[in-house]
């Protein structure tokens, strides 16, 4: 009879009437199936804050020239990489200021704050008159988003361990559009995920108990060499992709006199198109399975030992044309930006495993800072030192002739990161 009888757990987790997150526990431990409506909402809500960045390049070289503050043609991408860089700017000086914000108060007030501040201040930077107002829109959006910092932990928390890896790898494939859908959708997120109990003490998932005796203040973090090891880590492959962004697009519109190709801006919008509904493709249904299967480190370090001769390969297509031009760029960009994805999914399951939750929110505000701080110079180190004028004067050069000497410089970028996947630097045996 002994046998038949149902063993009960010696420690019951105990949940907390009027808690947030142990109600959003309490749901997790009876979910069945994939929790589509929480995807959903995660990616949708993601897309509002990406918007800025991914969709600004293709016409920010028009955008600039027509603004007429470059006295030459050569100066246009010069000023061009300010104004990408004025956004990180401002979330580099705030973002461990909203993870803080949202490890005390909530995920909720954060991201509703976040997408509203998209919808105003990427509006008036639309309406700008003059460069200025630019500039100054542009570094408001980034100072007062928190979005990011937030949506991370929040995703970590809002699914159970087997969907974790689907819901970090939506927000790293968010592109596009959703900036008027992010707000209303935000709405959505009405579900509290941290624990808040008598006098508002937030409390800890993985141990209630235990939370007051840990210390979460920022110095502790910063001493947390798994944490700080994974966002130096992301940091260096953030930095490649920013300046991979602008390049890209650049290079795209740029006369096939100075190796691109020749594109308009419609042309680039539709490619960065097709790039997208491959990229949600593979990360919604191959990514969660190979993270499973090798682990985020390990897709990490192959994902970027495969872009190396991918990127080295872009000078090369220049030289095609038509439909072969077509087919070759946009398979080339699907798999760079696939490969670029998997590796910053990566990294965000590595940030979020090396804290606790109560952590969550301010170890993402220092990733953010620091990220937004390398990516504020990819754009203004692009534009300065890697703008046409530059390029159109090494096209007959005897090492590296012309995009060669870009694209090689990406490829030094990503050499140092896969170099940081490895042991010392990355302590692989903590995850």
């Amino acid at each position: 009879m002994g046998g038949n009888e149902c063993k009960k757990p010696l420690l019951e987790k105990v949940y907390y009437e009027g808690c947030p997150g142990c109600c959003v526990d309490q749901k997790k431990e009876v979910q069945t199936g994939l929790p589509m409506k929480e995807v959903f909402c995660i990616w949708i809500v993601t897309l509002s804050v990406t918007l800025p960045i991914s969709s600004l390049f293709p016409f920010l070289y028009f955008m600039v020239r027509d603004l007429n503050i470059a006295e030459e043609e050569e100066d246009i991408s010069y000023y061009a990489g300010y104004v990408g860089s004025t956004y990180m700017i401002g979330r580099a000086l705030t973002s461990v200021f909203w993870g803080v914000v949202a490890d005390r108060y909530g995920r909720k007030p954060v991201i509703l704050l976040g997408t509203s501040s998209v919808v105003i201040f990427n509006t008036l930077f639309g309406f700008s008159v003059n460069y200025w107002m630019a500039i100054v829109t542009r570094f408001l959006l980034g100072f007062l988003n928190g979005l990011l910092v937030t949506v991370k932990a929040y995703a970590s928390e809002l699914l159970r361990e087997e969907h974790r890896a689907l819901a970090l790898s939506s927000i790293s494939t968010a592109r596009g559009i959703g900036l008027v859908i992010g707000p209303a959708m935000g709405g959505f997120l009405a579900q509290e995920t941290l624990h808040i109990h008598k006098n508002n003490e937030l409390e800890s998932a993985s141990n209630v108990s235990d939370v007051e005796k840990k210390d979460s203040t920022l110095l502790s973090l910063l001493k947390n060499w798994p944490l700080m090891s994974s966002i130096i880590l992301y940091c260096v492959f953030s930095l490649q992709n920013m300046a991979y962004a602008e390049i890209f697009s650049l290079w795209a519109v740029s006369p096939r006199s100075l190796g691109g190709l020749g594109y308009t801006t419609e042309d680039v919008g539709r490619a960065l198109s097709i790039t997208g509904v491959g990229l949600l493709v593979f990360q919604t249904t191959l990514y969660p399975i190979a993270e499973r299967t090798f682990g985020p480190i390990m897709v990490a370090r192959i994902s970027g030992v495969m872009s190396i001769p991918l990127l080295s390969s872009y000078p090369y297509i220049a030289m095609l044309s038509g439909s072969m031009l077509f087919f070759t760029l946009n398979c080339a960009s699907i798999v760079k930006n696939v490969l670029a994805a998997s590796i910053i999914t990566g990294t965000f399951m590595l940030q979020n495993k090396a804290v606790d939750q109560h952590q969550r929110g301010m170890a993402n505000g220092i990733a953010m800072t620091l990220q937004s701080a390398f990516q504020a110079i990819g754009p203004t180190h692009v534009a300065e030192h890697c703008d046409l004028s530059w390029t159109q004067k090494r096209q007959h050069a005897a090492f590296l002739p012309g995009n060669q000497m870009i694209f090689f410089i990406l490829n030094v970028i990503g050499g140092v990161g896969v170099l940081l996947t490895f042991k010392p630097f990355l302590p692989t045996n903590h995850y």
